[in-house]
C-alpha cells in the first residue's frame, strides 16, 4: 500500500475507534496486539494485511475494509429541494422480531414486503446456518421461512450473530426447543452498555438460566419451572417484551406479562402470533395475557406494518430541506406525539384520511409537508414508552431543532452514549452543545455547510448526519455507512428519487 493509502486508512480507523469510545489500548486488546502498534496504524506508519484490516473492521463494526471491495461511503451534493412522493417501507424492528418468532412455528411462515436490510441479512445468515430454509420469493421482498425438524445450533454462524442485537431474541423461542444451547454475545449499534439482565429476569420464570462466559450466553432450561404468577418486566423494553411474549407463546398455559411495551413491533409480533393460534389479550396496553400453545404447526402469511421510524426519517428530510413531499403509508398511531410536537414548532403539513395497513390492524395516513418556518419548542424534547415520543425518533429532533429558531434541550435518557453522536452536526455548521452523556442543547437556525465525516456507529444519529448533509451547501462525504444499511433499504436511492443527489462509492 502507498503511504497515502496507509494514512487515509489510519484516519478512518482512528475516527471509528473514537466513535466507539475506545482507547488505543482497548482496540489493541481486542486485536491481540500492542497499543504502540495501533498508534503506528492510525498514523499510517504500519503496513497492513487484508486480514488485519478485516479484523479491525469487525472489531469496530465499521467495515473499514472488506474482501468485497472496501467500505461503502456516501457523497452528498446538498442544498437541494425535494419533491414528489414516497412510500414508507415495512418495519425493520417488526421484521427482525418476526424472523426470530418464526422459530416458534413448525410450519411455513411467509412474511410480506420484508425490508432487505443488513440487520435482516445477518439474521438470515444465522437462521440458514442452523438449518432454517429461507427463500426470497420475489422482488417485492416476500420471504418464506421453513424451519427444520431439529435445529443444528452447533453450526450457528457466530460472526453474523455477533453483528446484530436481534440475536438476543432467540432466547424466548429456543428455550422451548432445546434443553441447553449457546448464543454469541449480541452486537449491533454502539449505544453504550445495555444490560441483558431484564431479558433474564423475564425468562427465568420459564426455567431459563443463562451464564455469560467466553463470549457466549450459555443457556440451560429447567422444564420443571413455569410461571406461577404474573411476570413483571423490570424494564419496559421492546425486545424484552418480545422475548417474554415468545416464551409465553409456547408455554402450555396462561401467562400474564405486566409493564410490557406496547410499541409497534410488539403489536406486529402479537398479530402474527394470533395467526399461529396464540391468543393475546391487551394488545396495545402494558398488560398482556398470553394463552400459549405447547405445539404450533401452522402455515401462515403475514404482512408486517410500515416503519414509523423510517416515516420520521423521511419527514425529517423534507422538513430540514424545506421541501414539499408526500410520505405515503405512514403509521400515524405511532407518530401522533411527534406530529403534535412538530405542529407546536410551526410545521405546515396535511394528512389524508386514515386507512388500514395490509395486516388489517395498523392505521396509516399520507403526510404532505410544506416549507415551514420553525421555532424551538417551549419545553425540552424527551422520549417515552409508547404512546409517548418514540425513543428511536428522538435523534431526528436534533437536526429539526437545528433548523428552528431558538434553543432546544434534547434529553436522551435511555442511552448513555447516543446523544454524544449528535455533536457531529457541529462539523456541518450546527451549534450542538453536549451538556452531559444524555443531554444536548441545540441552537438554531443553522447555516449548514459541507464536510467529510466518519459515519457514527449508531443507526439513527448516522441518518441524522446524512439528512443534515442534504441541507448543507456544497458537497459532503459520509464514510463507512454500513450502520445505515443495517436499518434502511436503499435509502440513498430512494432519497434520490425525491431529488436528492447522493452518490454511493468505495475508495479502497
Amino acid at each position: 500500500m502507498t503511504d497515502d493509502y496507509l494514512s487515509r486508512i489510519g484516519n478512518l480507523i482512528r475516527d471509528a475507534r473514537k466513535h466507539r469510545g475506545w482507547t488505543q489500548t482497548q482496540l489493541a486488546d481486542v486485536l491481540g496486539t500492542s497499543q504502540s502498534a495501533v498508534n503506528r496504524i492510525e498514523k499510517g506508519h504500519q503496513n497492513l494485511t487484508l486480514e488485519m484490516l478485516a479484523r479491525i473492521g469487525e472489531a469496530l463494526d465499521s467495515e473499514i475494509v472488506s474482501l468485497g471491495g472496501g467500505p461503502v461511503h456516501l457523497r452528498v451534493a446538498g442544498g437541494r429541494r425535494l419533491s414528489g412522493s414516497i412510500d414508507v417501507k415495512s418495519s425493520k424492528n417488526a421484521g427482525v422480531a418476526l424472523l426470530c418468532a418464526s422459530l416458534l412455528n413448525k410450519g411455513r411462515t411467509t412474511l410480506r414486503k420484508v425490508a432487505r436490510i443488513e440487520e435482516v441479512n445477518r439474521l438470515l445468515e444465522v437462521l440458514n446456518s442452523i438449518g432454517v430454509r429461507t427463500t426470497w420469493l420475489n422482488d417485492a421482498g416476500d420471504l418464506e421461512i421453513v424451519p427444520p425438524a431439529h435445529l443444528n445450533l452447533a453450526a450457528m454462524d457466530a460472526e453474523a450473530a455477533r453483528r446484530t442485537r436481534s440475536i438476543i431474541m432467540f432466547l424466548g423461542p429456543l428455550l422451548h426447543r432445546e434443553d441447553t444451547f449457546q448464543l454469541p454475545y449480541a452486537g449491533g449499534c454502539d449505544l453504550g452498555t445495555r444490560t441483558v439482565e431484564p431479558h433474564m429476569s423475564a425468562l427465568r420464570p420459564f426455567g431459563l438460566d443463562v451464564k455469560a462466559t467466553g463470549g457466549e450466553y450459555h443457556a440451560m432450561v429447567n422444564r420443571a419451572i413455569s410461571p406461577g404468577k404474573p411476570i413483571v418486566l423490570t424494564e419496559r423494553g421492546d425486545t424484552v417484551t418480545e422475548n417474554a411474549i415468545m416464551a409465553a407463546a409456547r408455554h402450555d398455559g396462561v401467562t400474564v406479562i405486566r409493564n410490557a411495551s406496547s410499541n409497534y413491533m410488539v403489536q406486529d409480533l402479537c398479530f402474527y402470533l394470533d395467526l399461529l393460534g396464540v391468543k393475546i389479550d391487551g394488545v396495545g396496553s402494558t398488560t398482556l395475557t398470553v394463552h400459549g400453545k405447547a405445539e404450533i404447526d401452522v402455515d401462515v402469511d403475514y404482512a408486517p406494518s410500515e416503519d414509523p421510524i423510517e416515516a420520521m426519517s423521511l419527514l425529517t428530510a423534507a422538513i430540514v430541506t424545506g421541501s414539499e413531499v408526500t410520505i405515503r403509508r405512514a403509521p400515524v398511531e405511532f407518530l401522533e406525539i411527534e406530529l403534535a410536537l412538530l405542529e407546536e414548532m410551526g410545521l405546515d403539513y396535511s394528512r389524508s384520511a386514515e386507512y388500514l395497513a395490509e395486516n388489517g390492524r395498523t392505521r396509516l395516513v399520507d403526510l404532505t409537508t410544506r416549507p415551514s418556518t420553525l421555532h424551538a419548542p417551549i419545553d425540552k424534547i424527551h422520549p417515552m414508552p409508547f404512546p409517548g415520543l418514540n425513543i428511536d425518533n428522538l435523534p431526528f429532533f436534533a437536526v429539526i431543532a437545528a433548523s428552528a429558531t431558538g434553543q432546544t434541550l434534547i434529553h436522551d435518557w435511555v442511552y448513555e452514549n447516543r446523544a454524544i453522536y449528535l455533536t457531529d452536526l457541529n462539523k456541518l455548521g450546527g451549534r450542538v452543545k453536549l451538556l452531559d452523556p444524555h443531554r444536548v442543547m441545540v441552537e438554531g437556525p443553522t447555516h449548514w455547510s459541507g464536510a467529510e465525516i466518519m459515519c457514527p456507529p449508531a443507526l439513527r444519529p448516522a441518518v441524522v448526519t446524512l439528512i443534515a448533509m442534504m441541507a448543507a451547501k456544497g458537497t459532503s462525504v459520509l464514510r463507512s455507512v454500513y450502520v445505515i444499511n443495517r436499518g434502511y433499504e436503499d435509502l440513498a436511492t430512494r432519497l434520490n428519487s425525491l431529488g436528492a443527489q447522493i452518490e454511493t462509492f468505495r475508495d479502497i
